[in-house]
């Protein structure tokens, strides 16, 4: 065996010192979930600086033929005991009194204590060089390693600054009212305690207005509890913007609301603000739980297991193959609990776990980018077993204390990266919607699945719309492409109407003891109201020439071979404030919906003619954009809404405001053109799009190369401004039979009786209509942006609860309490 020293020497030249915007891998391997920690430590390329466990560095160098790599080893310390502990062999943990994560006063982000071993490995002899080594070397040796080693350690690692180690949620921005606040000379003086609602003699929640000194209720939380909001209601009378939380006002400073700004503020001069009103900030003293206490006492109990739904059961701890856990990175629950589930499916398991080998084998040369090699090692990791063992106990050191609830577990942290990649939502460490991702990640699969098998088409199906004119009684359909129906909650329906009618008295009497009693609404009322016909009032009618009133059928043109149910949990109160609706409803094990099978024209039934309705302006007004009220459009976008719908809202309310345009919007979310641009009648574009001769015919090509028709590419370039990787996303989100013409899909499965070709589309699976429960994910909170997700998941007959890292068998699984199930075909 050659002299490690000349050895060295050789590959001197490939080894490089990590410089400022290198991304350095040095806590996850590329290929699987090896980590430092892990049997046989990590291998960093001092090359490239990817990483790589054990059982793919040997890989790595075979197909680049690189071969020094840093060999980093960490191994667990034991913890040291406090002095004060609380004799269960754990140092009791500080309550969190800030909402804030990783600093003083926040949520606790647990570091482990670790010895790290660091040394050069160089391939293929495994020749190994310790810092001392390198001592003995020629200086040219010696510089170069050192400085690499040394670079690396030193170096942020990818992880490490993708994962968010400190975040605050206390920062909060100076009001733009707070410096020239009007405030009245009405006499008004607001006494040191005893403070109550001025409209329903409420005792807690209480602010003040800092302008004309009301004292109001605040805000109803989603169950019930906080307050009637009637100092919402005096905002929206009066427009004065600013209120503060009496009870939580002390020399310090206080709770400051803006209801313009909707959110919490600062004022600088909030003690000349209060002295008006006879308030001595110096000499006052907090009573009531400020909103971060609330938020930190809400955040805690959503972590504890207990919680999960399962409370007053002792879960049983579950390991092995597709049972494991995946820690949370931060708000990422929604991630964790989709992925869990859609590795459950056999498309998805034979895409990406079955061949790992080969897309591993055929990973380019970063395969942390490269979308088909992160969602495998994924899967691989979920269901291979590898990672699924109990974790281990700092205060044990011989591993001889009984399994715990949580898991080792795996951190997909590179795939996280990778899906969120350029979104403005997914790429933060915010809480999001569960079905939004589930979407976006669909549409991922799609984007990189238009050759060879494609996993969404389980969940892929066609729905066909019926509209019959009701004055002349003629029909058009048209179908479009899904992959989740939103099943309508009716509220109307619920079979304890009493109970909650008196719930409801009590409270608003200030009862304190008034239970929070949940609305019990049937399956069978939900899917009533998904299948009865919609009215549309303001229908033109290509028969009569006119607008008109028409009828809207919803059925299934095809059944996938697995069905996703969104409930429509989430909804705006009459004050357009997002709330949840806190229902139970008895979702059934199985569930035949050939009763709602798409059955196409009847024979006899006239279809309407194809004709455009007219332009609402003569031809030789020239067509102007729109002048829209910005300041709605702002507001609508700032509640969640695409830009283009807001626009449009606002359009088509005729600019009369919010609650118009509020309205528009919840009349056609629906619709499949909900986000597409506005385009005026008389127009043949909107405004913002681009005309055809000015279209790159570089991005036309990019895009038909992927095997979409020219006039898709034409459209969709036209709708996003000639931004390629927008276009492709418009093209997913108007995936319709009328204008989607993708080259290598297979025909419809709702080929017409007549025999005659359909216009071609994506490609759809179809079966019979019957299917059982096979998963759901729940959430707990107040909306979609906050709050926690856990699914529980049919594995061999058994109900498992998946909570990040805690996996076990289920008890009583909550199925009337889930937001998204998930159904798969019955075979007959």
């Amino acid at each position: 065996m050659a002299d490690v020293g000349e050895v060295l020497m050789s590959v001197l030249s490939t080894i490089r010192v990590p410089k400022p915007g290198d991304r350095v891998h040095k806590d996850e391997c590329a290929l699987s979930f090896s980590s430092p920690e892990s049997d046989g430590g990590l291998y960093v390329c001092m090359n490239t600086f990817l990483g790589f466990g054990s059982h793919y560095v040997e890989r790595h160098h075979a197909r680049t033929g690189q071969r020094a790599y840093l060999h980093i080893t960490r191994t667990r310390k034991a913890k040291k005991e406090d002095d004060n502990n609380s004799g269960s062999g754990h140092p009791p943990k500080k309550k969190p009194t800030r909402l804030a994560i990783g600093i003083e006063g926040g949520f606790d982000v647990e570091q482990e204590q670790y010895e790290e071993d660091v040394k050069v490995v160089v391939l293929p002899d495994r020749q190994e060089v310790t810092s001392e080594d390198l001592a003995t070397m020629p200086d040219v040796v010696k510089e170069r390693v050192s400085l690499s080693m040394a670079g690396i350690m030193a170096a942020d690692s990818v992880s490490h600054t993708l994962q968010v180690q400190q975040w605050d949620g206390e920062v909060r921005q100076e009001s733009k009212h707070a410096a020239d606040l009007k405030q009245l000379d009405n006499g008004v003086k607001i006494p040191p305690s005893g403070w109550r609602c001025e409209v329903c003699d409420l005792q807690e929640n209480i602010w003040m207005n800092l302008t004309d000194g009301k004292v109001l209720c605040g805000r109803r939380y989603f169950d019930g509890s906080g307050g009637n909001n009637h100092a919402l209601i005096h905002f929206q009378e009066t427009g004065y913007p600013l209120a503060v939380k009496l009870g939580t006002i002390t020399p310090d400073g206080a709770d400051v609301y803006s209801y313009d700004e909707d959110d919490m503020v600062l004022d600088s001069k909030l003690p000349e603000h209060l002295a008006h009103f006879g308030i001595n900030m110096m000499t006052m003293e907090k009573t009531e739980r400020t909103m971060t206490e609330l938020e930190i006492a809400v955040n805690q109990r959503v972590g504890e297991w207990e919680v999960i739904q399962e409370s007053g059961t002792t879960l049983r701890p579950l390991f092995g193959p597709g049972l494991t856990g995946m820690k949370n990175l931060g708000n990422s629950c929604y991630l964790n609990s989709v992925m869990q589930v859609l590795f459950t499916v056999p498309d998805f398991q034979s895409k990406y776990v079955s061949n790992i080998d080969k897309i591993i084998d055929e990973a380019p040369s970063d395969p942390t980018q490269d979308f088909k090699t992160q969602v495998a090692k994924l899967g691989y990791g979920l269901l291979s077993g590898e990672y699924s063992k109990p974790a281990p106990d700092p205060g044990d050191e011989n591993g001889a204390s009984e399994p715990r609830g949580d898991q080792a577990g795996i951190a997909p942290r590179m795939f996280k990266a990778l899906v969120g990649r350029g979104h403005p939502e997914f790429s933060t460490n915010r809480q999001q919607d569960a079905q939004e991702f589930l979407l976006h990640f669909i549409n991922m699969v799609e984007r990189n699945c238009r050759s060879g098998s494609n996993p969404s088409e389980a969940f892929r199906f066609l729905v066909e719309e019926r509209i019959v004119c009701q004055q002349s009684l003629k029909a058009k359909y048209t179908q479009r492409v899904d992959y989740i129906i939103q099943l309508p909650v009716p509220m109307d329906q619920a079979t304890n109407t009493e109970e909650l009618q008196e719930a409801e008295r009590r409270r608003e009497e200030g009862d304190p003891s008034a239970p929070t009693v949940r609305a019990q609404i049937p399956f069978t009322a939900c899917m009533a109201a998904l299948s009865e016909p919609e009215i549309l009032t303001d229908f033109w009618s290509s028969a009569v020439q006119t607008k008109t009133t028409a009828t809207k059928t919803t059925r299934f043109a095809s059944f996938p071979d697995h069905l996703v149910i969104q409930i429509k949990k989430f909804t705006f109160g009459l004050d357009w404030v997002p709330k949840k609706l806190d229902v139970s409803i008895d979702v059934p094990d199985t569930l035949d919906l050939s009763a709602l099978r798409a059955t196409g024209q009847q024979p006899g039934e006239e279809l309407l003619p194809e004709v455009a309705p007219p332009p609402l302006m003569t031809p030789d007004v020239e067509v102007k954009a729109p002048v829209l009220d910005d300041c709605t459009v702002s507001q609508l976008c700032e509640m969640g809404f695409p830009l283009e719908a807001c626009r449009k809202a606002v359009y088509y309310a005729g600019n009369t405001g919010i609650d118009g345009a509020m309205n528009w919007i919840m009349g056609h979310m629906e619709d499949p053109d909900f986000s597409a641009p506005l385009v005026l009648p008389g127009c043949s574009s909107g405004p913002g799009t681009t005309p055809t001769e000015s279209l790159s015919e570089e991005h036309l090509a990019t895009i038909v190369s992927m095997g979409f028709s020219r006039d898709q590419a034409t459209r969709a370039l036209r709708a996003t401004s000639n931004v390629v990787d927008r276009a492709v996303d418009w093209i997913f989100s108007h995936l319709d039979l009328e204008s989607m013409d993708v080259s290598e899909s297979g025909r419809s499965a709702a080929e017409s009786e007549s025999g005659r070709d359909p216009p071609p589309g994506p490609h759809v699976r179809d079966g019979p209509g019957k299917y059982e429960l096979f998963a759901f994910i729940s959430h707990m909170g107040t909306s979609t942006m906050c709050g926690h997700y856990v699914c529980h998941i049919k594995k061999d007959q058994q109900w498992v609860i998946f909570n990040d890292q805690k996996v076990c068998a289920s008890e009583k699984p909550p199925k009337d309490m889930g937001y998204l199930y998930f159904y798969r075909r019955v075979a007959e």
